[in-house]
């Protein structure tokens, strides 16, 4: 049932504070209409905060909020053409499923509001058990009838504030896909808040990535996962191997001073900063993308290289095996290898160059991120 009611969401200067503390800063986003839109960020980095202007549940400082070109910064949360779905699923327990998805429908006195409540249970696959108590179903099946409670009401934006956080590891990524399949049925705004990175990259169309009250960087999963702005978002999405050089080559590709040895990035893989000759460069490289080379074994032509190194940690995870290289004065560097034929076989203390694919390199201009971003 694909809602007559998407609307797209607006956020302008959005500003909020508590005291002397601020929680959102200057924040500006557009939430296209009928997406699936995440805000990932850590605890304290203003996500919920932002969820909960949205909502109505908190008034922005300053800045205006607008939903379907309507500005709604002032109006109450009663008001406003939005439903909120928490981590908790907030259901009576004396009543069967069917009454609890039906009850806001009569609360305002919907025609058919069993009816419609029926829909909506067929819409999050749970029209058999409409009969039974809250307490029959499981924690997946009533994580679905308060979706299906909220989608029934046809809000222009649905908020999803840690929905699936009381989940058990299983159950969270099976809703994760069920969650992307109803928003795609429905066809309505969903504006997802968490802290789980493989969350957010495995429903959402964009992805907002906060910290410290502010966008770092927001685009499409894999564009974020690949070309990272920040070293924030470097490390937050996902793990990286950073290191600083000097730039001492310009063209196309870059030739980066680090500690002596030349690294090569492509250019447009490097965020916007100044990239002449002397600029400073962070180089990262995604520890999946890393291979090791053993003693007697030789990189492959044209890659990037660094070490030797000392491995210090050896960790079998199934799928991969996980290396920990300490490069000495560059820091400790992951490197995941698939099992699929036959991890590399390398032990603790042996000495190892690590080697990637120029293509494979991404560089953030500027100095390193102070300690804790």
């Amino acid at each position: 049932m694909r809602s007559p009611h998407t609307a797209s969401l607006e956020l302008w200067g959005v500003r909020k504070e508590f005291g002397s503390f601020t929680a959102v800063e200057s924040l500006d986003l557009t939430v296209p209409e009928g997406s699936f839109f995440a805000l990932l960020g850590p605890s304290g980095c203003g996500k919920t905060t932002t969820l909960r202007m949205v909502a109505g549940l908190e008034q922005p400082t300053s800045g205006v909020i607008s939903i379907g070109g309507r500005d709604v910064t002032g109006t109450a949360a009663h008001r406003r053409p939005v439903n909120t779905v928490f981590q908790s699923y907030a259901l009576f327990p004396h009543l069967t499923v069917l009454d609890n998805v039906a009850f806001g429908l009569k609360r305002k006195r919907v025609p058919d509001a069993r009816a419609k409540a029926r829909a909506g249970l067929e819409t999050v696959q749970l029209a058999h058990l409409g009969d039974r108590r809250p307490n029959q179903l499981s924690g997946g099946q009533q994580q679905r009838v308060a979706l299906a409670r909220a989608l029934v009401n046809s809000p222009s934006v649905l908020l999803l504030d840690e929905p699936l956080g009381a989940l058990d590891l299983a159950l969270r990524r099976e809703m994760q896909l069920e969650l992307k399949r109803i928003q795609a049925d429905a066809g309505i705004t969903f504006v997802h808040v968490t802290h789980d990175q493989e969350e957010a990259m495995t429903m959402a169309d964009t992805v907002a990535v906060m910290n410290e009250g502010r966008v770092e960087q927001l685009g499409p999963p894999a564009e974020l996962y690949e070309l990272p702005s920040t070293a924030f978002v470097a490390n937050f999405l996902g793990r990286s191997n950073l290191v600083t050089g000097s730039v001492v080559d310009v063209g196309e590709v870059l030739g980066v001073d680090v500690a002596g040895t030349r690294l090569r990035v492509p250019v447009g893989r490097v965020s916007a900063g100044s990239t002449g000759v002397g600029a400073v460069v962070q180089l990262g490289v995604r520890p999946e993308k890393v291979r090791i080379v053993a003693n007697g074994s030789e990189p492959t032509s044209g890659s990037n290289v660094l070490g030797p190194g000392k491995v210090t940690d050896v960790s079998f995870t199934g799928v991969s095996t996980q290396y920990q290289v300490d490069l000495g004065d560059l820091g400790v560097h992951e490197v995941f290898a698939q099992n699929s034929s036959g991890a590399p076989e390398v032990r603790v203390g042996d000495a190892v160059r690590l080697a990637w694919d120029v293509d494979h390199t991404f560089g953030l201009a500027g100095e390193p991120a102070r300690s804790g971003q």
